[in-house]
């Protein structure tokens, strides 16, 4: 399997290595190459791939920031000299972490995690009207209808339904890989939502039931697409 990536780095010798290790590993296709977050997110728009190797300290915006802007979820590799960004990796479920400089080995080791992640995932136990859930020791059936919207909370989400809320091990990454895309979007990187459940949509945020949820820039066209309007 070919992996299709998009490099981030502001230094054109790091840049370099990482094109070098890219082609003679003979997995990675290098799409582009860029060295700020403003001309990424323009390409990445328009553009999916599946993964992202991101420099966290770019001129202007930081590379996370990148990661609010897309309008997808594709795997990350951060690449960086300082290890003190372990916090933000984890919050937006980043693959690895290669702190510069590393040796191709242990780029290869990053490779094969996303590699293995990017396999055809199983699907979710359930049928397209409903899943189930692991919570409090035990397997619960949740359908679709029933289930308004799902809240990240770290390591963990939140399902919100008719009556209850369900706190479950798991993250809004793998979920949205696994929920009936039919019948849910992801419209902010802590949001999934049941479309049929909105009640109304504003500047920034959506409604249900009376909550207010965010939309992110990077989801706001997606939502509007996703919407029926007349």
């Amino acid at each position: 399997m070919t992996i299709s990536c998009v490099i981030i780095e502001d230094l054109a010798v790091a840049a370099e290595y990482l094109k070098k290790c890219c082609e003679k590993s003979g997995e990675l296709d290098v799409k582009a190459h860029f060295t700020n977050v403003s001309d990424a997110a323009v390409f990445l728009n328009d553009n999916t791939v599946d993964l992202l190797f991101l420099d966290v300290e770019m001129p202007g915006e930081s590379g996370f920031a990148l990661l609010d802007q897309i309008p997808f979820s594709p795997k990350v590799i951060l690449t960086t000299s300082k290890a003190d960004y372990a916090y933000n990796a984890f919050e937006y479920n980043v693959t690895d972490f290669l702190k510069k400089p590393f040796t191709y080995q242990r780029f290869l080791l990053a490779v094969k995690k996303v590699s293995a992640l990017l396999e055809p995932a199983a699907q979710p136990e359930g049928g397209d009207d409903h899943i189930f859930i692991k919570t409090e020791g035990k397997l619960v059936r949740l359908n679709n209808d029933d289930v308004l919207y799902i809240e990240s909370m770290g390591d963990y989400v939140r399902f919100v339904t008719n009556d209850r809320k369900y706190v479950v091990h798991n993250t809004i990454k793998n979920l949205e890989e696994k929920m009936n895309r039919k019948a849910f979007m992801k419209i902010h990187r802590s949001y999934i939502v049941n479309i049929q459940k909105v009640d109304n949509i504003r500047e920034n945020g959506l409604f249900i039931r009376g909550t207010e949820l965010p939309i992110s820039k990077a989801h706001k066209t997606e939502v509007i697409q996703r919407i029926n309007i007349i």
